[in-house]
């Protein structure tokens, strides 16, 4: 994916490296499975891609877009994930580069995105579930359990990263291993021909996009856990490797036996019709296993999600950006406000349908992308000697080619979005232009107590004394 040069984090003006809290940090394996579950955590939620533009379309987007998309984004974040291993995550990458106002801004979109993602779990959950249990589908039973569901996930993140991290490992052979049963199942039914088939005047081009980017997109999230990991200069290029490989595989081979061994009805490819296709081809007990796999599938994406999200907040507190208690520890080392400020935006947002979720978190999502992309090429160029543990090759010229593609489908996305879709997402964007100075307005009163932690570099310095020499 790059090149490793043996530098150490010391910022970008070399000050020392952050002292990193006291506690078990995340080894390699556990990292590889909480990237899974940040981007993926199986192929649960990719039926929509054959509804919207059939199977050939479908295989060919999940094989070509990770190298338009995925690939970029890891790429970047193993490099910036590297030069700046603490909790902020991509937070700090547009602060060093961009000024503290943008990368609050970074910060609130990225969080608000990660919160919306996050609310679309428990309604996955409850897709696959209600088939078996009819009473979820909706009303008083459905809003107890999105209500549990959340409180018990929840609590899981307050008792700390690394027992998240090996719960990820057991939830993921467990959500793959039925996909590979049905894989065997499958062969005597395969039929090839299905995989071809194509109708180009018949495609919903936002459905399938937003699909698409929704379910290969977040690689930068693990980048606000680097502080909580072992040796990040080395594991977190390694993980986000592997990563990619078991991203792409659990999608796409799922797609392949799906529209290849049953005949292909596109309108019924929805939410949990994996169960459906598991039923036909290896009976109830299949169904049953494939069920409880999305079950345990979209546990692992909430916790794992839900730690992006709070550890966010707790490196953004760290750089003064949120007030101290944000900052503030269980003894556990889990950020408690953090967690519990996200659990309550899921329970808020919770209500909205599957399709509004994707497209109001793609949106926000884009626009936190294209800060990252300008911070990634401009750090390039103002600390081009600035100590970079995992560097992409290319030079500053081969990082702006790298980014032309994903900006452009942003660009498409953002342009296919709804208008709803596209008020909604520009509100946010505007509360968070107003947070920051209402924020600052409070500091200068000192109504709340910031503060910015000692042991972490300055990341403004050598960029605004290249800034004056240029």
């Amino acid at each position: 994916m790059g090149e490793y040069n043996g530098a150490d984090y010391i910022g970008i003006n070399e000050a020392p490296s952050p002292r990193a809290h006291h506690g078990k940090k995340v080894s390699l394996l556990p990292l590889v499975f909480l990237i899974f579950y940040e981007v993926s955590g199986g192929p649960f939620g990719v039926e929509d891609s054959v509804r919207a533009a059939g199977p050939l379309i479908a295989l060919a987007g999940f094989l070509i877009f990770p190298f338009i998309w995925s690939v970029p984004e890891a790429l970047i974040t193993a490099e910036m994930g590297t030069m700046f291993p603490e909790n902020g995550g991509y937070v700090v990458w547009v602060s060093s580069a961009l000024g503290p106002f943008w990368g609050f801004q970074q910060g609130w979109m990225k969080w608000l995105s990660g919160v919306i993602d996050n609310a679309l779990y428990p309604v996955l959950f409850l897709d696959y579930l209600k088939s078996g249990i009819p009473a979820l589908a909706g009303g008083l039973p459905r809003v107890v359990a999105v209500l549990a569901l959340t409180i018990a996930l929840t609590y899981m993140n307050y008792r700390g990263l690394t027992i998240v991290g090996w719960v990820a490992v057991v939830l993921g052979v467990f959500s793959i291993l039925p996909f590979v049963v049905m894989g065997f199942i499958s062969i005597p039914e395969l039929k090839p021909e299905r995989w071809l088939v194509v109708d180009l005047h018949n495609v919903n081009w936002n459905l399938y996009l937003n699909t698409l980017f929704w379910n290969l997109n977040y690689w930068d999230s693990i980048s606000t856990l680097a502080g909580e990991v072992d040796n990040p200069k080395k594991t977190l290029p390694k993980a986000l490797f592997y990563a990619l490989i078991l991203v792409v595989l659990g999608y796409f081979f799922p797609l392949l036996i799906g529209t290849g061994a049953v005949p292909l009805q596109r309108d019924v490819w929805a939410d949990g019709y994996f169960s459906e296709i598991a039923k036909t081809l290896g009976g109830v007990w299949l169904t049953v296993w494939i069920q409880g796999a999305a079950a345990m599938s979209n546990m692992g994406m909430f916790v794992t999600e839900m730690s992006s999200d709070s550890f966010q907040l707790l490196g953004m507190a760290e750089r003064g950006m949120l007030p101290e208690f944000f900052a503030r520890r269980s003894r556990h080392g889990t950020p408690l406000v953090g967690i519990l400020f996200s659990a309550s935006g899921v329970l808020l947002l919770s209500w909205l349908s599957f399709q509004e979720i994707v497209a109001a978190e793609n949106f926000l999502y884009c626009f936190g992308m294209l800060l990252e992309f300008v911070a990634f090429v401009r750090l390039r160029i103002i600390a081009p000697d600035a100590p970079r543990p995992y560097k992409i090759p290319g030079g500053t010229a081969g990082a702006i080619l790298m980014c032309i593609p994903p900006t452009l489908l942003i660009c498409v996305v953002l342009a296919l979005s709804s208008l709803k879709v596209m008020i909604v997402s520009l509100v946010a964007i505007m509360l968070g232009l107003t947070l920051y100075p209402c924020l600052k307005h409070c500091e200068n009163k000192r109504w709340l107590r910031f503060s910015v932690s000692s042991d972490l570099p300055d990341i403004h310095a050598a960029a605004h004394e290249d800034e004056t020499l240029i």
